[in-house]
């Protein structure tokens, strides 16, 4: 069943760091209520005082979690005082294949995430796939105290609606159960997320996936305070690409340093 949404990104997984890089991560393995054993990696702050714990959701496509790797986030957040944990979502890098309650999977991170780094707050950035599940996991319980959100669709069905043949199977789940349906509208579930202290959500103008007024459209349904930012040429989950890059993770990094002042204070 998710080989028409998913098939083409599954496979095999290779560490984009260079050898030397890669000793300062240690491997982990946790399990998922969706059912799958999942691969992670985590490394400590650069900085003698370490201000959060973030753990990285990462976008579809075949880098998993590498894609937070290869980009910079992991080490721009890491020269800034935060630790990381980047997992691949089941079914995708180094994971097993569970079921499609991706949800499962970010608040089972964010857990391993608190156990691994027990003594200081925890956040969490999702793009795309990584953001829209998470607004699931939100309404749930999770250890999850500020996150920020990007390109996540409202609806799977605005997502996938380019996607004729995953769109069409999409369709015939929905229908033949509703109730499932119901359970993974993300616009609705969003609405449940009282446990978070605050979130951002950073969109694209004229994302070639995702409506524009998307961002919107979450920061008024969850209960919580929220913002919006907005970037414009840049493609759909590329913005460390763009003319945009320092700009994108200043803005990250302003963020996160905010909840931590706010805490503090």
């Amino acid at each position: 069943m998710k080989k028409p949404f998913f098939g083409r990104f599954m496979v095999e997984w290779k560490n984009p760091l260079p050898l030397a890089s890669q000793n300062d991560w240690t491997a982990i393995s946790f399990h998922s209520n969706s059912g799958a054993l999942l691969k992670g990696l985590y490394a400590s702050s650069k900085l003698d005082v370490t201000k959060a714990t973030i753990v990285l959701g990462h976008p579809m496509g075949k880098d998993a979690k590498g894609y937070y790797l290869k980009n910079g986030y992991t080490d721009i957040l890491r020269d800034n005082g935060y630790n990381v944990l980047v997992f691949d979502i089941n079914g995708f890098g180094e994971s097993e294949t569970g079921n499609f309650f991706y949800h499962k999977d970010i608040i089972s991170a964010g857990k391993v995430a608190k156990e691994v780094f027990p003594d200081v707050p925890l956040g969490y950035l999702g793009i795309s796939l990584g953001g829209q599940w998470a607004t699931i996991a939100f309404a749930e319980d999770h250890n999850y105290e500020f996150a920020i959100v990007e390109s996540a669709a409202n609806t799977l069905e605005e997502f996938w609606v380019k996607f004729p043949l995953a769109n069409n199977v999409l369709k015939l789940m929905g229908f033949l159960n509703p109730g499932l349906k119901k359970e993974i509208r993300m616009i609705d579930r969003i609405k449940g997320a009282h446990s978070l202290k605050n979130i951002l959500f950073i969109y694209l103008d004229n994302d070639e996936y995702i409506k524009n007024d998307a961002g919107d459209l979450f920061s008024k349904a969850i209960p919580i305070p929220s913002d919006v930012h907005i970037f414009s040429n840049a493609k759909h989950a590329q913005i460390p690409k763009s003319p945009h890059r320092d700009q994108y993770f200043n803005k990250i990094i302003s963020f996160f340093d905010a909840q931590i002042k706010t805490q503090i204070q």
